[in-house]
């Protein structure tokens, strides 16, 4: 078998580990995790992330371990930004603290399924038409200008996507919470409860991330092409997405000191923007043309350089947030808007 096909067979042998492990180990008996538990899990899972990715640089090469660190970086850091909402859907639906971790596991293995159609759909996008980069690196640059005018500091409340919406409205839902239980029988009569309502609500956000992130992610994997893309991006996004449950518990009451958050996530897509868009300009062969010479314009970006940018820029948002950020919001409050009834926004 060629490295391709190893590589498939020992990421899916992982995840499914992984995810027993956390159904098993940490679902299975409802718990709010402590700091300490949580700390080492997320240590856990960054370093089977690296461990792989090291691997790929011994077993492939160089340009392939480049691309994979990029996207799982990558992916990494807008998850960070994912974790608000998810914090506000918690609070919105006044999830119990011991149901948490089965709310965001299933929520993100809704995600990951989901995120594995839109990545199979972008490479097919992507092999046949070359055009794409153009769009995908026009959208990435407002997304970055949009992220670039929000607010770390505005007050945010969460509303129920149209999915959400609509299954309210076609399912029977109990008022309540019914222990961690997703569906429950009631005088002979079977109802959803509450506790499905929020994982959909979970999923269906993750997947609207995913409308910036997988062209992001195919933006610095441009050497790449074919299966190979589809894997490593596949990688990257499934080992960001199965250490999220941890992160959340990690970080859920240090995401308001990260006040610069927005600012460095839109310099990185629009770093990237760019990127895809010189990559188009390249792809669809506009060049000058000196005397029966293409000459090139600009060349491309290598993939060594995104690596170093997202690097470079998360460093100095961290920082900044912490130092700069603290003395400039002394008095934030951490806790997110609770409307009074989740059923309100409906």
């Amino acid at each position: 078998m060629d490295v391709l096909t190893w590589f498939w067979i020992v990421t899916g042998t992982l995840i499914v580990v992984m995810l027993t492990v956390d159904f098993v180990g940490h679902v299975r008996t409802p718990h709010a995790p402590t700091l300490k538990e949580a700390g080492i899990w997320s240590a856990a899972y960054v370093a089977i992330a690296l461990v792989f990715g090291v691997a790929i640089l011994l077993a492939w090469d160089t340009t392939h371990g480049v691309a994979y660190f990029s996207g799982y970086l990558l992916e990494k850091s807008l998850s960070i930004d994912n974790l608000f909402v998810f914090v506000l859907i918690m609070a919105s639906f006044r999830v119990p603290r011991e149901y948490q971790q089965k709310v965001l596991l299933i929520g993100i293995v809704i995600a990951l399924v989901m995120r594995t159609v839109f990545i199979i759909a972008g490479n097919a996008f992507v092999e046949n038409f070359s055009w794409i980069f153009w769009l995908f690196g026009a959208f990435l640059l407002y997304t970055a200008w949009a992220q670039a005018r929000h607010k770390a500091d505005e007050d945010e409340e969460f509303k129920e996507n149209w999915f959400v919406r609509l299954a309210r409205r076609v399912l029977p839902t109990t008022e309540d919470y019914v222990g961690d239980k997703m569906v429950v029988k009631q005088n002979g009569r079977r109802f959803i409860t509450p506790m499905l309502i929020v994982m959909l609500a979970i999923g269906s956000a993750d997947l609207l991330f995913a409308v910036d992130s997988i062209p992001a992610i195919f933006g610095v994997t441009t050497q790449l092409s074919g299966g190979e893309q589809i894997f490593i991006i596949f990688a990257a996004n499934a080992f960001s997405l199965l250490g999220l449950r941890q992160l959340f518990f990690l970080i859920d009451g240090l995401l308001d000191k990260l006040v610069y958050l927005n600012y460095g996530l839109a310099a990185i897509l629009g770093f990237i923007g760019v990127k895809l868009i010189i990559h188009a300009m390249h792809t669809n062969e506009l060049s000058w043309l000196n005397g029966g010479e293409h000459i090139e314009i600009i060349p491309e970006v290598p993939t060594w350089l995104s690596l170093v940018v997202i690097v470079v820029v998360l460093a100095i948002t961290t920082w900044a947030s912490l130092t700069i950020g603290k003395r400039r919001n002394p008095e934030k409050s951490p806790s997110p808007t609770v409307p009074a009834d989740p059923r309100s926004t409906d």
